[in-house]
């Protein structure tokens, strides 16, 4: 593992500007630069850098982050992929710490699983490219399904030869396992126990995972009489048919970012053929049905998905499996049925591209709308059965997470159904309900932590059952009072993520002595006098991280003022250098002296207040939790900066000089709004209380909690009407 130490210098070292210009050029604009975004199609610049906070961010796709995050957006990659990277193009040493003995056998046998796949689709390329039964057999195969040669070395084909253990021989000869050639599928044992590769006489095509490493492998039979026409790599600890990876994705992810689209389609040859054809964005699922680990990482790069099939019976069925999961997910789903007869392969193959474009363009058709048309097709005039296909989309319907999303479809289906849309919308807020409540019993079995029984937002234009209504207006409540509380959050949180470290003001000790408090030694404070916690998951981990690291900040500001220290002590000898004492006085180079140590200590001062303010920014930017980091890029990017002429004529007050008020206004205005909810739980709980003494009972807590707000709005400048 990558230790802190060389994760820090990585980070320290790593120039934003620098950085980001190897991909994007860039134009100074002020303090920051600014040029189009790589992440979308930007026709003007949106694409912020500031080299101070060592962020970048798109102010139109909200893309950006960190070196280390945009390294990982723009070129896919993993986190320690990304540090070793940069740590690459600094000429940074890679310092590791010792692994436990656990973390090493894990890391040493995966490693040592990559590092053997590598070699094996090197060995089958080889056979395909060097040897007379592989360009007569497996290059022959290729060129004869239509591909390319540049193709073929694009996704690494390859042939693995029809002898019983050519490559076991080669691969032990070499040195490598035996356990691993068989963990890996590479090899497997006869009755005899003896040793034989597993796909010889086969055509090889080589998965990839995101970051271009060969997890697996499938193989095609050249065979008639073969019983099993494709044999895969069985599951290891670097591949998972089910999440790890899908086929073609590595190669395609670029153009799936750009295009901000992607096509699925069913085999290898599907994408290779539409690839060669000019459609960069279209991956497989690798032989299996989708699963949810393919949606989550599917979801990385788009929001937008094509599935396309055959337009036989077959395919037809195919487009209805599983387009559940991918509505669930957010996504935007479309369906293409090629003509009768072809597959993405043979349909790539026998027209142009631009053929295949305008078939795309004119057939693509939205789920829904398909999903709908091929079953009340089906359906005929038989009323039972138009009922249950109607059904069967509302299901669909009901999965999709955006309210108003579900609200469009609902009205394109009750045109196309020709029924009531306040139907369709009664019927599928039923199944909202049912997935929630569904979703809560599961959550309740795995043992999660509890949750309160989810209520689905009920449409604006219907009226709920009477025995609904007390419960939907308490959600209603309750979610508008949450929505407040994190939205005060936010702006305390932000707080946190721009200043923690910066000194605030002195607090008094219980021995009477004054102590200097940052930022987040204040927040802590107040908020253990209360014991109030965020609510925001994300918002507690950054201030959870803040608060781990104050010691360690102690530390670290102490050793760089005395780096500091040095360096003025060296500047100021180099300045005295500069200095003519001809001609002058002993007062007046006295006060040169003066002078120098003054500006020095100025930019000191300077220094260490910098080194404050982006302390924790700088942690949080580059932080290993994808949740932290992305939060913390937004919480702390500022898009306009005051220019160099207006702080020339006069003194700005800035956000960082006015926090002696800002943050305790923030915590104040955050405990108002906490206030502000129990007071809303309050007043449902009175309207649905019966019993009279319990009734007054609330009410005095009320009264209560009314009189501590109106004490808390004169801090933040709010009025309160107290009720009598």
């Amino acid at each position: 593992m990558i230790d802190q130490t060389t994760v820090n210098q990585i980070l320290d070292t790593a120039d934003i500007v620098d950085v980001v210009s190897d991909f994007v050029s860039l134009r100074q604009r002020g303090a920051n630069w600014v040029g189009l975004c790589p992440f979308h199609n930007d026709r003007t610049p949106s694409f912020y850098v500031s080299r101070a906070k060592g962020i970048c961010k798109c102010f139109s796709c909200g893309e950006g982050g960190s070196a280390v995050n945009f390294i990982m957006k723009h070129e896919q990659m993993t986190y320690v992929e990304a540090l070793k990277y940069l740590a690459n193009k600094y000429h940074i040493e890679i310092k590791e710490r010792e692994l436990t003995d656990e973390e090493r056998s894990a890391q040493t046998e995966r490693e040592s699983m990559l590092v053997l796949n590598e070699w094996a689709c090197q060995f089958f390329e080889d056979q395909l490219w060097n040897t007379t039964q592989g360009q007569e057999i497996g290059l022959s195969y290729f060129r004869q399904r239509g591909f390319s040669d540049a193709t073929i070395r694009l996704f690494r084909l390859g042939y693995s030869p029809d002898n019983s253990n050519t490559l076991y021989r080669t691969a032990t000869q070499q040195g490598y396992s035996h356990d691993l050639l068989l963990k890996l599928g590479l090899c497997k044992m006869n009755q005899q126990g003896r040793p034989f590769d597993f796909y010889r006489g086969r055509v090889m095509f080589p998965i990839f995972n995101v970051a271009g490493k060969v997890i697996a492998f499938g193989g095609r039979t050249l065979k008639k009489d073969d019983k099993a026409k494709y044999f895969n790599s069985p599951e290891s600890i670097i591949y998972t048919k089910s999440s790890s990876t899908m086929y073609g994705l590595y190669q395609a992810k670029r153009a799936i970012v750009s295009e901000k689209k992607c096509f699925i389609v069913e085999g290898y040859a599907d994408v290779i053929s539409m690839h060669q054809a000019g459609f960069q964005n279209v991956i497989a699922s690798s032989g299996t049905a989708l699963t949810e680990g393919h949606i989550h990482l599917l979801h990385r790069f788009t929001d937008t998905v094509t599935e396309m099939f055959d337009g036989d019976e077959a395919g037809i069925h195919a487009a209805l499996r599983g387009i559940d999961m991918l509505l669930r997910e957010g996504l935007n789903i479309k369906v293409l049925l090629l003509p009768d007869g072809e597959d993405p392969d043979s349909f790539a193959q026998s027209h142009s591209s631009s053929e295949v474009q305008q078939y795309i363009e004119q057939n693509e058709q939205d789920f829904i709308r398909f999903k709908s048309e091929i079953l009340l097709r089906g359906a005929g005039n038989d009323p039972i059965r138009r009922a249950q296909a109607i059904e069967d989309v509302v299901k669909s319907i009901a999965v999709i997470p955006q309210e108003i999303t579900r609200s469009v479809y609902a009205k394109e289906c009750a045109a196309l159904f020709g029924i009531q849309e306040s139907v369709l919308l009664r019927d599928i807020y039923r199944h909202v309900r049912k997935n929630l409540d569904e979703q809560h019993r599961r959550r309740q079995q795995s043992g999660q932590q509890p949750t309160e029984t989810p209520v689905a937002d009920q449409p604006q234009d219907q009226q709920p059952l009477q025995s609904q209504q007390p419960v939907t207006q308490l959600h209603t409540v309750k979610q508008d009072a949450t929505h407040h509380v994190a939205m005060q959050e936010h702006d305390l949180v932000r707080y946190i993520a721009k200043y923690a470290m910066c000194y605030l003001c002195d607090t008094i000790a219980d021995d009477g002595s004054q102590l200097p408090s940052t930022v987040i030694e204040y927040i802590r404070t107040e908020l253990d006098i209360d014991n109030i916690q965020f609510t925001v998951p994300a918002y507690k981990k950054i201030y959870d991280i803040a608060l781990s690291l104050i010691d360690t900040f102690r530390n670290d500001l102490a050793q760089y003022d005395q780096e500091t220290q040095q360096w003025m002590q060296q500047a100021y000898r180099e300045r005295l250098k500069t200095i003519d004492p001809t001609g002058l006085t002993s007062n007046e180079l006295q006060k040169k002296e003066e002078e120098i140590t003054a500006a020095l200590t100025q930019q000191a001062h300077e220094r260490l207040d910098l080194y404050r303010q982006c302390y924790l920014e700088k942690i949080l930017c580059s932080h290993l939790d994808d949740e932290v980091r992305n939060t913390a890029c937004d919480l702390v990017s500022d898009k306009y900066q005051l220019s160099k002429i207006h702080t020339q004529l006069a003194h700005i007050t800035t956000e960082r000089e006015r926090l002696i008020s800002l943050v305790p206004k923030a915590i104040c205005t955050w405990k108002d709004s906490l206030l502000k909810q129990q007071i809303y739980q309050l007043c449902i709980t009175i309207a649905q209380t019966t019993d009279q003494q319990q009734c007054d009972q609330f009410m005095q807590q009320l009264q209560q909690l009314y009189q501590i707000r109106s004490q808390l709005s004169k801090l933040i400048g709010d009025r309160v009407v107290v009720p009598k």
